[in-house]
């Protein structure tokens, strides 16, 4: 595939793994606090749980079109290593 193409889905990978650590910490902030809402709470974890399971789906795909649609795994992990 193109570098373009290739460089975009290398930053949205990156950019999905600091979206959902930043929800990770926000969660935790909210955990912690004094003025935690127990429901607030619950919502964003299933949210971040929910984040972090489509981002996952969204980002596999995203591989295999951004590794040119290889015919199986192993050509993405070969390309991967070097």
């Amino acid at each position: 595939m193109t570098d373009a193409i290739m460089q975009t889905y290398t930053a949205v990978e990156q950019a999905m793994e600091e979206f959902n650590k930043a929800l990770l910490a926000h969660l935790d902030v909210l955990r912690e606090s004094e003025k935690e809402d127990p429901d607030k709470v619950v919502r964003l974890a299933q949210g971040t749980k929910a984040m972090r399971d489509s981002s996952g789906i969204y980002l596999s795909y995203a591989k295999f079109i951004a590794y040119g649609m290889p015919e199986n795994e192993e050509t993405i992990d070969d390309d991967l290593q070097g």
